[in-house]
């Protein structure tokens, strides 16, 4: 059974820093793009972060660039989100998706989530 098991998530103050962190069992990620979508109250999933499976490729949503970094490490079967400077509009559900093939288009396996909140 594909299970992902998110963690890192809580309650910073703006200008702080979260790691998160996103652990596949029961199959490998080698294979898969890895990406983070959040979710904030009222609003629509949004795209943060993707990376290609083998880390070549990277993207970021332009609300997040130069603060956000994206990586993966295959051996540990896990994808981590290194959230830097972060702001009361980052407060959101934080998801750890996976998808064959490249960054770009749906996901095809979806992480419980872990919620990120920044006080102003």
């Amino acid at each position: 059974q594909l299970q992902f098991v998110e963690s890192g998530g809580g309650l910073v103050q703006s200008g702080g820093s979260l790691r998160l962190s996103c652990t596949a069992s029961g199959f490998s990620l080698d294979y898969y793009a890895i990406g983070w979508v959040r979710q904030a109250p009222g609003k629509e999933r949004e795209g943060v972060s993707c990376i290609s499976s083998r880390g070549g490729r990277i993207n970021y949503a332009d609300s997040v660039k130069g603060r956000f970094t994206i990586s993966r490490d295959n051996a540990k079967n896990t994808a981590y989100l290194q959230m830097n400077n972060l702001k009361p509009e980052d407060t959101a559900i934080y998801f750890c998706a996976v998808k064959f093939g490249p960054c770009g288009g749906s996901y095809h396996y979806w992480g419980q989530g872990t919620q990120v909140t920044v006080s102003s």
